[in-house]
């Protein structure tokens, strides 16, 4: 049997299993599982384990709250997404769960923090659709408001792309 806190990251986790999540325990973000492996591996911090239940010890890394710019700076800048799970009630002195939930999610083109950007390049997300021999391109920079769109023969994608040199690139099923 599984810890209540354990079963609040799992609930959680489910709902953004592509991202890594940073899962606010008191002054600290911390991974677990694949995540923790993933995360000790790309910062460079410690990976520890935890009891989450009888006969369960999870991998574990975690790090300080106050130096999240840093930590996601590092993973962004890799191509990671990362999902920010924060703690939305006050610990009470009895054994009652700290109401958790992810506030925000984290990828390469939606970083707003001027401390996470690049200062001389534009940010762009762009997203790509193709029919046939024609493909449309809309990308954004959201901390400019910069929004455009095009549409070219499919083998000029990649060199508007290599153009934009966007963050990071949303594709149409298929």
């Amino acid at each position: 049997m599984t810890t209540p806190i354990r079963r609040q990251y799992l609930r959680l986790k489910q709902q953004y299993p592509e991202a890594i999540l940073f899962f606010r325990l008191g002054d600290f973000y911390e991974t677990f599982d694949e995540d923790a492996q993933l995360a000790s591996r790309e910062l460079e911090i410690t990976l520890t384990a935890r009891d989450m239940g009888k006969g369960l010890r999870v991998p574990m890394a975690g790090i300080p709250h106050h130096a999240l710019d840093h930590y996601l700076a590092r993973l962004i800048a890799k191509g990671h997404k990362v999902a920010l799970c924060e703690q939305l009630s006050e610990p009470t002195k009895g054994r009652e769960l700290v109401q958790r939930d992810v506030v925000r999610v984290v990828t390469p083109g939606t970083v707003v923090e001027p401390d996470l950007l690049e200062q001389k390049s534009n940010n762009y997300l762009a997203a790509v659709v193709s029919e046939g021999e024609e493909a449309g391109i809309a990308y954004v920079d959201i901390t400019t408001g910069e929004f455009a769109t095009t549409q070219l023969p499919t083998t000029g994608v990649a060199a508007e792309l290599e153009r934009l040199h966007p963050s990071e690139v949303l594709l149409a099923p298929g």
